[in-house]
Parts: C-alpha cells; sequence; structure tokens
C-alpha cells in the first residue's frame, strides 16, 4: 500500500503540504492547471526552491491580487487570528457585523468545488475537510456552521490549500497517511480580538485526539487548515511505524525563518504491513 508519513517536527500548514508534494513528484503545470477548473480569480501560484537552514525544499504559496493586506484577512469585529505559519486565511465573520468586503459561506464554498473538472473523490475529500475546519470554528465561537464564513481572499486562499492537496495525493497515488506527533510551536498569537494561546482554539478543537507538543520554538506552527488535514486524512498519528520502508524523501517549506529547519517533511514508500 502505497504510504506518506509525515514528519511535522516543525509543523504543518496548507502551503507546506502541497510544496512537500510537489517536490516529492507532483508537476506543477498539471497542480496549477486543476487549480484553474475551480474558476478561482484574484491569485496567482508561488512555486520555486528555497534553502531552509541547509535544507532543499520547495516553498508553494497563494499569492493575492490585491490591495489588502494579505497577513490580516480580518476586518474589525471578525473572529480571525493571524496564521504566523501560513496565512491560511480562516473562517471569521459571525454575522451581525458589516463588512465591505464579499464573505464565502460554507455552502458557495461547496458550489465552487462541485463545479470545478477535478475527480468526484477529491471533491468529496475536500469538503470532509472544510467540514471538519467549520465544525471546530463553530464550536469554539459558539455558533452554528451555517454562521461560519470565510473573508473573501482567505477563502481564495483556503480552497487552493485544501483542494490542492487533496488533488496532489491523488496524483501521486497515495493510500495511506500517516503522521508523526505534531510540533504545534509555543507562544501567543495576536487575532482580531487580542492575543490567543498557541495552539490557536480551532486548531486545538481540531487536535483533539491526536497526540501533540510544544517546544520552545516560538510561533504558530500548526495552522487550523493543517490541523485540519491531519484530521481528516491521517489513518495514523504516532511515531513512524517500524514496517514502513520509503523510498521518496520531500520537503515543503514554511513562510518564517525559524531556529529550526521550518519544513514539512514527507517519507513516500510502503508500508509492508499494510496491503
Amino acid at each position: 500500500m502505497k504510504t506518506l508519513y509525515l514528519d511535522c517536527f516543525s509543523g504543518i500548514s496548507g502551503n507546506m503540504f502541497i510544496g512537500m508534494l510537489i517536490h516529492g513528484g507532483v508537476p506543477f503545470e498539471e497542480f496549477s492547471k486543476a487549480m484553474d477548473t475551480l474558476g478561482l480569480t484574484g491569485y496567482s501560484l508561488i512555486c520555486k526552491p528555497v534553502s531552509k537552514l541547509g535544507i532543499q525544499s520547495i516553498y508553494y504559496n497563494v499569492e493575492l491580487d490585491t490591495e489588502q493586506e494579505h497577513h490580516d484577512e480580518a476586518t474589525p469585529g471578525d473572529h480571525h487570528h493571524h496564521e504566523e505559519q501560513h496565512h491560511d486565511g480562516q473562517l471569521i465573520d459571525m454575522t451581525g457585523h458589516h463588512h465591505h468586503h464579499h464573505h464565502r459561506g460554507l455552502s458557495e464554498i461547496t458550489d465552487i468545488i462541485q463545479a470545478a473538472s477535478i475527480d468526484e473523490s477529491v471533491k468529496s475529500k475536500s469538503l470532509e475537510v472544510f467540514g471538519a475546519l467549520a465544525n471546530a470554528e463553530a464550536k469554539v465561537h459558539g455558533v452554528s456552521v451555517e454562521q461560519i464564513h470565510f473573508h473573501e481572499v482567505g477563502a481564495i486562499d483556503c480552497i487552493l490549500d485544501i483542494v490542492g492537496t487533496i488533488w496532489a495525493l491523488q496524483y501521486l497515488g497515495i493510500e495511506r497517511i500517516c503522521v508523526s506527533p505534531l510540533h504545534v510551536g509555543s507562544g501567543f498569537v495576536r487575532c482580531a480580538h487580542g492575543i490567543m494561546p498557541v495552539p490557536a482554539p480551532a486548531t486545538a478543537e481540531l487536535l483533539s485526539g491526536l497526540p501533540y507538543y510544544s517546544t520552545d520554538v516560538r510561533g504558530e506552527l500548526v495552522t487550523p487548515t493543517g490541523a485540519a488535514l491531519v484530521k481528516t486524512l491521517a489513518d495514523y498519528v504516532g511515531p513512524r511505524p517500524k514496517s514502513f520502508i520509503h523510498t521518496i524523501t520531500a520537503y515543503g517549506a514554511g513562510t518564517k525563518e525559524l531556529e529550526i529547519p521550518n519544513v514539512l517533511r514527507g517519507f513516500i514508500g510502503q508500508d509492508m504491513s499494510v496491503g
């Protein structure tokens, strides 16, 4: 069984996951064409080799064609926190606030994904990840899933990260995903309502039942999108299985420079104990 083992010693975010999968063999041109079928506009994709403390890796990210500051998509009154690892653009508006920008609810995002020219299994798995994300945010903020909305800018970013990850995994023929205990970082992150502890509340909700740890490395290393992907896709979270033998090692770079290599390491191979 073709297996991916994610070594999350520096956390995980959507863009790190995709960068690692591109490094692991997904052609960027084909990936871009698949993402084009989502019909989203106002963005371009970055994909380039970088070195993180001497480790060669791929840095992938979504660059938005907007004058708005991508590092803080929240408008006053939004429940949103600044993502240190990668600005995933999370679920924010809880209704009752008047904004100048368009917001997308889960039903609109569902329509966008369903209309894309991609495999049905990619669509259904992507919507499962979005569902996990929306449920976690709704629980943390004490509202219904229907009241959860993405800022337009953040929605583009988040849709591309989630659908892109699922598409790339299918492209590589990954049948099973195993994940190491997650390094979440430490300290606090600033959000529209003040200072939040790491892991941020929605991330902590998504990590319920999964092993994770903190060190003295400061910052938010696991983003809500990264946590939602692990929560939804992983068959197993724990130490590397002794029966797993890898043939490919790939690295996806995070945005920040840390005192440790800010990369997600992926091992692709076979788990000899399964199928």
